[in-house]
């Protein structure tokens, strides 16, 4: 695929979804609201992107004021739509849920809209990640040039609908992504960056080939059965905790964005109890056990690679 196809492509994608999102929006304000809680969360400062976090202060919006917050909240997909010192690397998250009363004609229309937005941030996502060719320390460009400002993980989460459910509540998550990867794969993704001859700051095109191909020694040294895993922590998240009475079920879902809920009355649904989001302090938070690892090394800590090879 052309460069200029895969161009007016995404373009096509994202108008399609702003337009999408709009539709939404006019689909979800006539409809009569039953409870809202959604929870502000500090905005990260420019510089402050990789910075620890141990405290974050919630401030908390109910009723009429929580949804229009929310409905805002789906269509912030750009920088301009931050404040100025706000960083452009961090998307912003609104926990949070809106609770909706619907009949069975909005139900579906409601469930057909949010099938198409995701489909469409998808859709999105593949084309710059995938269809474009490109390697990560280049996407940022290509998009900043036919999108201007456009956040892009703002762009692809997804929106989460919930049907009658009993209770939402809300906590904090502390984990980490975890991957197996392969040697070949790894040294191929490795050599790819290399032959792109790119200068990634803060190094010059020079420094960075020379990083690079260390690491690329580094990776061709490990045995064929070395494991390899790619384990990237992730900063602390919100979560939502959704409990179904009939089912006898609780479903966990990440909620950078507002949960919508929809409350169908003839079904028998009431007004879900929905739970507070507390502020987070790293010092109170509690580890379940969990038996011990097999202990990796950190071999190409850019990447958070690791191995359980022992030899260097």
């Amino acid at each position: 695929m052309s460069r200029y196809d895969v161009i007016g492509r995404m373009n096509a994608c994202f108008t399609e979804l702003e337009q999408a999102l709009g539709a939404l929006q006019q689909q979800i304000a006539p409809l009569r609201l039953l409870a809202a809680r959604v929870f502000s969360l500090p905005e990260v400062e420019k510089g402050q992107e990789h910075q620890a976090i141990s405290h974050i202060a919630v401030e908390q919006h109910v009723g009429q004021a929580a949804r229009d917050l929310a409905l805002e909240h789906y269509q912030r997909l750009f920088i301009h739509h931050n404040r100025e010192n706000v960083s452009s690397k961090a998307a912003v998250r609104l926990p949070g849920v809106i609770c909706l009363a619907v009949e069975q004609p909005e139900y579906q229309a409601l469930q057909t809209q949010l099938a198409l937005i995701n489909r469409l941030k998808g859709e999105l996502e593949q084309i710059i990640t995938v269809d474009s060719g490109l390697a990560p320390e280049q996407r940022f460009e290509f998009v900043h040039t036919h999108l201007h400002g456009l956040i892009t993980l703002s762009a692809y989460r997804t929106l989460t609908a919930l049907t009658n459910p009993d209770s939402v509540r809300f906590g904090w998550a502390n984990k980490h992504i975890i991957k197996n990867v392969k040697r070949d794969d790894i040294l191929a993704q490795l050599e790819k960056s290399l032959k792109a001859g790119r200068a990634v700051p803060p190094h010059s095109r020079e420094q960075w080939a020379a990083l690079v191909s260390r690491e690329i020694d580094d990776v061709s040294r490990l045995p064929q059965h070395a494991t390899l895993k790619i384990k990237r922590p992730v900063k602390v998240q919100p979560i939502a905790r959704v409990w179904y009475q009939q089912q006898q079920k609780q479903v966990q879902h990440p909620c950078p964005l507002p949960l919508i809920a929809l409350c169908q009355a003839e079904s028998g649904a009431t007004v879900p109890k929905i739970g507070e989001l507390l502020n987070y302090d790293v010092d109170a938070v509690k580890h379940r056990y969990k038996p011990d690892a097999r202990p990796l090394r950190l071999l190409v800590p850019r990447l958070h690679l690791y191995t359980d090879d022992a030899t260097r």
